[in-house]
């Protein structure tokens, strides 16, 4: 059963479900470098689904939020271990970028990962992908530190997190 988060003009944000997981994947292979595999998409939508989140015009799915759950060391509190949500991956289609989607779905995961009673929420962004990065900050991100080559052709990261204090 379709769980409807919000509406926003003819874009319909919803939990994902497993029928949506094909999709989600076909968007990830034409928008990312970094690709997983289906059973992935399952363990994550099985895992936290209140924070993986798709967005859906007429029918089609044309962005989605995955988080997961984690257990470690604070962005935030010295020597706190905790319990935090990780953005494992967000993507818009090229044609749909730029119309607020991006934030929305990164809303809606920070409510998911809140109902889990989650500290705080990461992600790791390009450090190239400025566009990206700017949306994080204005969202309330912060840039945590720089990851030396992290991505598999060398590029760095940067490590954002947000915080949510009880």
């Amino acid at each position: 059963m379709q769980v409807i988060l919000k509406q926003i003009g003819d874009c319909i944000l919803s939990r994902c479900e497993l029928s949506d997981i094909i999709p989600v994947m076909e968007i990830n292979l034409k928008t990312l470098p970094e690709h997983y595999s289906d059973y992935f998409y399952e363990s994550l939508l099985e895992e936290l689904p209140e924070a993986f989140i798709v967005a859906e015009i007429s029918g089609k799915i044309v962005g989605y939020i995955m988080c997961k759950i984690e257990h470690g060391f604070s962005n935030f509190k010295k020597l706190g271990f905790v319990k935090k949500g990780h953005v494992v991956s967000i993507a818009v289609i090229d044609t749909h970028r730029r119309k607020g989607f991006g934030s929305v779905l990164v809303d809606e995961a920070i409510k998911g990962v809140k109902l889990r009673q989650c500290s705080e929420l990461y992600l790791e962004v390009r450090c190239s992908n400025t566009d990206a990065v700017k949306l994080y900050e204005k969202l309330g991100f912060s840039i945590i530190q720089r990851l030396k080559s992290y991505y598999r052709d060398g590029e760095d990261a940067y490590v954002m997190a947000i915080d949510f204090p009880s």
